[in-house]
């Protein structure tokens, strides 16, 4: 368990580093049937389609990077909600507002 946690922390680390690089084709951003879905909630999480923890976790960012131009990551939390694995990613957006980003990460999560 601790090398699970060890290699998640790595790839967080590593997907919030400067980079030219993006999530590559291996991962796929996905949302939710629900037309409302913002990433704000548990229910309106952003799916991600990966094959791996660690494309996962950059698509998880390049959405972020996307959608909030100028945010800071401000930590980040694995969570279950009903029997799925979640990453919630804290932000500070470009105007100093502090939002929770979900990211339904089921579909990657424990894969390497």
């Amino acid at each position: 368990m601790k090398k699970l946690v060890l290699i998640f922390l790595i790839a967080s680390i590593a997907a919030c580093s400067p980079s030219k690089h993006t999530a590559s084709s291996q991962s796929t951003i996905q949302t939710p049937s629900s037309p409302n879905a913002d990433g704000s909630s548990y229910e309106k999480a952003i799916v991600i389609q990966g094959k791996s923890e660690t494309t996962g976790v950059a698509a998880e960012y390049k959405w972020i990077r996307d959608n909030y131009p100028g945010s800071e990551s401000q930590g980040q939390a694995l969570m279950n909600n009903n029997s799925k694995p979640y990453d919630v990613i804290t932000i500070k957006t470009s105007d100093g507002t502090i939002k929770k980003i979900y990211f339904d990460i089921s579909n990657f999560f424990g894969k390497f």
